[in-house]
């Protein structure tokens, strides 16, 4: 956690709780304004976006309850900004300015992979008895949301790639507006290189409205309470969830605590790909090391520092079982080690758009298959420990133009100590919503022919794991179709000597003859063709009598 001129406080215990609500309500709020105000299915509708409120140095202070995944990782987008483009000279950050807005969406600069696009902005406020001139850097406000094509090799820019430049347009850390005058050149050489222009821009202008909101409430709370209290809050709270989070650690019983999963592959090579972990816990503090995960892929499954660090943070964040802010704080007692070059850790030009949707969730997975062995009261069995990406795109003939469809699709979570899983449920990384059939078949030519959960496919056990989904899509134009998705061939676990659950299957349907997928791959089907998805259930827990 950086530190600001705070280090020490004495907050009133009424007042924190204000203004944690406070806070969280600024995101709230941009959250409400980007989903409706967005053009796109995928973030209307499936709601995969994050808003988040942070203070002057990059440290998040409040996030609405969206994208696990974007927790631990939007930070360190921020502090990419605030490092290309402040200068700190007197106590000023006088290379950002008010009307300023940065763009983003490079995983080697605190981002995730490319379909993700941040857009930051500084939040200004004049000093006290100045002109308008004169004004303080008070914290910033940022969205991320995932748009469903940034270019790249396949439509939905997430292929089965062998370098990031495969995958899409990167964007650094890049001013959209300056000075509140946008930047042409950009944006038109952003919507120059998707296939869906019309699109990014209503999505990106949906991330402007946000961005003002939160910008316009922000400084609505400096109008009414005062900079310095503001400011001190912003301390205090981080300061609290520090505080709750060291507390939670120094329950735990210390020890050194190892575990082991692994992907299918990498969608090149057919090998698994191991990931391990040691949680040691000493006293109030933690050490998170993946020492012996696998070396970098030439598959997209990497994932770079930054999703790694969102995947700790969510799971201390789960153990915590408080209402405590979702803010930087949870991460200050706990370190993470994660070697440079591996596939936790990626190094640029490894492929990563797996990596923020699929090594996600296994990373999650590991993390607690090692706690497990230190509460394993408060530890489920694995769920579905998948996203399902399926990517679709084409030539959509109703409308004469190209379309690109995204989904993550939901299955079953992991029994636990005292209840059964659930069914057909986004888990862990993801907190998406489906997209509906109405508005699925509305936005593009595909008709959903079967929706309906895997019945059976949870683990047994004293605690039955949650069931998965199946999803059959017939395509109604000639379209490319990719796949990237995990579980289908090393199952969800079990606990306890609960038993693992049924791994995923994807098939294809031409002319009747049904073709079985791998996990990762890129097809091109016919008009006709049916596309079939069955998700993973989640482990059971316990020996059933």
């Amino acid at each position: 956690m950086k530190k600001n001129k705070f280090t020490q406080f004495d907050a009133d215990p009424i007042r924190l709780e204000v203004f944690k609500h406070l806070f969280a309500s600024v995101a709230d709020e941009m959250g409400i304004v980007l989903r409706k105000t967005s053009y796109s299915p995928n973030i209307k509708e499936r709601r995969d976006f994050s808003c988040a409120v942070f203070d002057p140095v990059g440290n998040m202070i409040a996030q609405a309850a969206h994208i696990p995944v974007h927790l631990g990782s939007m930070p360190l987008s921020v502090q990419a900004a605030i490092e290309k483009f402040s200068e700190i000279e007197a106590g000023k950050q006088n290379a950002l300015s008010p009307g300023d807005m940065i763009l983003l969406n490079d995983p080697y600069k605190g981002g995730t992979h490319l379909p993700d696009i941040t857009l930051v902005t500084p939040v200004f406020q004049p000093f006290e008895g100045s002109s308008n001139l004169d004004q303080e850097l008070i914290g910033f406000v940022a969205s991320r949301a995932h748009h469903a094509d940034v270019g790249g090799m396949t439509p939905g820019s997430m292929p089965i790639a062998r370098e990031i430049i495969q995958e899409g347009l990167i964007i650094p850390p890049v001013k959209l507006f300056s000075k509140g005058i946008r930047n042409d050149a950009l944006w038109d050489l952003i919507l120059a290189n998707v296939r869906t222009p019309t699109e990014r821009s209503g999505d990106l202008w949906a991330q402007i409205a946000a961005n003002t909101r939160g910008v316009r409430r922000l400084k609505g709370l400096v109008e009414e309470y005062g900079a310095d209290l503001v400011a001190f809050y912003m301390q205090a709270l981080l300061l609290y969830t520090q505080k709750m989070t060291r507390k939670l650690i120094g329950e735990l019983p210390d020890g050194a605590y190892s575990f082991t999963d692994y992907l299918d592959n990498d969608g090149v090579a057919g090998n698994p790909v191991p990931i391990s972990v040691t949680v040691r816990i000493r006293g109030d503090q933690a050490e998170v090391d993946f020492t012996g995960s696998a070396d970098q892929q030439k598959g997209s499954v990497n994932a770079v520092f930054a999703i790694t660090l969102s995947a700790v943070y969510y799971v201390f964040r789960c153990l915590l079982n408080l209402d405590v802010p979702n803010n930087s704080g949870c991460l200050e007692p706990v370190r993470v080690i994660a070697p440079e070059g591996s596939v936790v850790n990626a190094e640029f030009p490894a492929p990563v758009a797996g990596g923020n949707v699929e090594t996600s969730q296994r990373i999650v997975d590991v993390l607690l298959g090692a706690l497990a062995k230190a509460c394993p009261e408060r530890i489920p069995a694995a769920s579905q420990g998948t996203m399902n990406n399926v990517i679709i795109g084409g030539w959509d003939p109703r409308f004469g133009r190209p379309y690109t469809y995204y989904e993550t699709i939901g299955g079953g979570t992991g029994a636990s100590q005292i209840s059964d899983g659930a069914s057909a449920v986004h888990s862990h990384m993801t907190n998406t919503l489906n997209t509906p059939v109405e508005a699925l078949e509305y936005a593009y030519p595909l008709r959903v022919l079967r929706y309906a959960i895997r019945g059976a496919s949870g683990g047994k056990g004293k605690f039955k794991g949650g069931d998965g989904i199946i999803r059959e899509i017939e395509l109604l134009s000639e379209s490319q179709v990719t796949l990237l998705t995990e579980r289908r061939t090393n199952s969800p676990y079990g606990l306890e000597g609960g038993q693992p659950a049924l791994s995923g299957e994807n098939s294809v349907f031409r002319s009747g003859v049904e073709e079985k997928l791998p996990g990762k791959a890129t097809i091109v089907v016919a008009a006709g063709d049916r596309l079939v998805i069955k998700t993973p259930g989640g482990g059971g827990y316990g020996r059933k009598d």
